[in-house]
């Protein structure tokens, strides 16, 4: 059985990063193998607890999921737009996924390719945010975004079925560069979150509930939602306001100085 403190130390780590462009996956995966965790039970446990962070970004975003809401009723078109341009962007994913979830599973869950996968989406932040730095500023909105635009953002979240790369990064240096401001671009990614992480979470869930609940147990389930949930709300608004003022640079060196602890501890 998973130990609450243990499941407590994942959640924290989850909320910490599943936001931020430093791949939560890949820190989970990397701190699994710190306190020793293996086995099936430990790699549904680092998907389920996402609940956690989907429920800080339902919370925090309650008044953007409500528009999205009353566009699915007919009473707010640019609702009904900004939902559209989502499932857009969460498709690929989806198909992605299931052709490759075994393949994924098997040879990416390991720590070397989260290494090359942190060290190289580093390189591609750092040198991404300088170029995006010298262009203009743009006043696109998330509600101007076409739906080709949406389908970009979409087959750009399919690199980070490789575990290290990052959700978070892929998809709002997709934004950027069409685009879109750097605060509304995190906005995005945030949304895009709440179908893509509940998918993967039920999909795990269903193929894999009762080895969960087995190895782990509901006592540590909790404790890795909730702690999960309380630090991404904490993480979301911090890293919007960082963002802001100092770009995405600062954490592509931070992926890179990961990488190389990572290397020297397995070598």
């Amino acid at each position: 059985m998973l130990q609450p403190i243990q499941a407590i130390v994942l959640g924290v780590v989850e909320g910490a990063t599943e936001f931020l462009p430093i791949s939560s996956t890949g820190h989970l995966i990397l701190v699994s193998r710190w306190l020793d965790l293996h086995g099936e039970g430990i790699n549904t446990f680092d998907v389920v607890i996402q609940l956690g962070a989907i429920a800080a970004v339902l919370g925090l975003y309650r008044a953007r999921v409500g528009t999205m809401w009353r566009g699915l009723q007919g009473r707010d078109a640019s609702g009904r737009r900004l939902l559209v341009n989502l499932l857009i962007s969460f498709l690929p994913a989806v198909v992605a996924g299931l052709l490759l979830h075994s393949t994924i599973n098997t040879r990416l869950f390991q720590v070397w390719p989260v290494m090359w996968a942190l060290a190289l989406g580093g390189i591609v932040m750092i040198v991404a945010d300088r170029q995006l730095r010298r262009g203009q500023a743009s006043s696109k909105t998330l509600e101007s975004l076409t739906a080709r635009e949406a389908l970009l953002i979409g087959l750009a979240q399919c690199l980070a079925l490789w575990p290290g790369t990052s959700r978070a990064m892929v998809t709002m240096l997709a934004a950027m560069w069409l685009g879109v401001p750097a605060a509304a671009a995190a906005e995005y990614s945030f949304l895009l979150a709440l179908p893509t992480l509940g998918a993967a979470t039920l999909f795990d869930a269903m193929s894999s509930g009762h080895v969960l609940v087995q190895e782990i147990g509901i006592i540590s389930i909790v404790c890795g939602f909730t702690s999960a949930a309380v630090v991404a709300a904490l993480a979301v608004r911090g890293f919007v306001r960082y963002l802001t003022r100092h770009g995405l640079e600062p954490f592509g060196w931070y992926r890179l100085a990961v990488a190389l602890l990572v290397w020297l501890g397995v070598r």
